[in-house]
């Protein structure tokens, strides 16, 4: 179990370092209905990541991507694609990063996080968890990893629970802080949201690096 979580651990990590949800679920809890708002995006960012989990676990366990023994051929090349999208997400994000005095562009959708409500602050977490490209590969990573460990359903349960902890760590930690310190958050969380907006592209073109290039090593290795 321990060489499963050290597989998943870093996967997490990657999931959780992602600004744009970080960004947006701080202007939530700036909204008007923030006390609804921001536990219903970590709601739904739990929701995302444990369905796209759970459904290529079951997935894993039926096809030619786990074995018991060691990464199968097909496991292997799902690595190998899915580091080369990576490799591809991470160019992209490298040609829109901002110049030198430029503002950072953000999402349209950003624009009327003011006026959503719970539900759809509920729906919007659950796409950019379970339905994010980055996101998706990574955790679709994760749980090939635990499918392949060759554990019981408890095992696979607690490795799971250990993925999301960390995975939801950035998106429940602004929640935290604004249920507990209220409006001693604001000055702290306003900051790490200027800083997130100016160096989101670059975060991205790191992050998506390094993960293609890890997911590609296993993948060559796994053939």
């Amino acid at each position: 179990m321990g060489g499963v979580i050290g597989d998943i651990l870093p996967l997490a990590l990657g999931v959780a370092i992602s600004p744009v949800p970080i960004i947006a679920v701080i202007l939530m809890l700036f909204s008007k209905r923030a006390k609804g708002n921001g536990p219903a995006f970590l709601l739904g960012w739990i929701t995302g990541l444990s369905a796209a989990f759970w459904i290529v676990y079951a997935i894993a366990g039926t096809a030619d991507i786990a074995t018991k023994s060691g990464p199968s051929r097909g496991a292997s090349i799902v690595r190998l694609v899915l580091g080369v999208l990576l490799f591809i997400a991470a160019w992209r994000n490298w040609r829109k990063r901002r110049e030198p005095g430029e503002e950072p562009a953000m999402p349209k959708w950003m624009s009327t996080i003011d006026t959503i409500t719970p539900i759809k602050s509920f729906g919007l977490a659950t796409l950019l968890s379970g339905a994010n490209p980055k996101n998706l590969a990574l955790t679709l990573a994760a749980s090939m990893a635990v499918s392949q460990g060759g554990m019981g359903g408890g095992k696979s349960a607690i490795a799971f629970a250990v993925f999301l902890v960390i995975a939801i760590v950035s998106v429940a930690v602004p929640v935290m802080a604004s249920l507990l310190l209220k409006e001693k958050s604001e000055k702290l969380l306003n900051g790490w949201k200027v800083w997130l907006s100016g160096n989101n592209a670059t975060v991205m073109f790191v992050l998506l690096l390094v993960f293609g290039v890890v997911l590609i090593g296993k993948g060559i290795a796994g053939l």
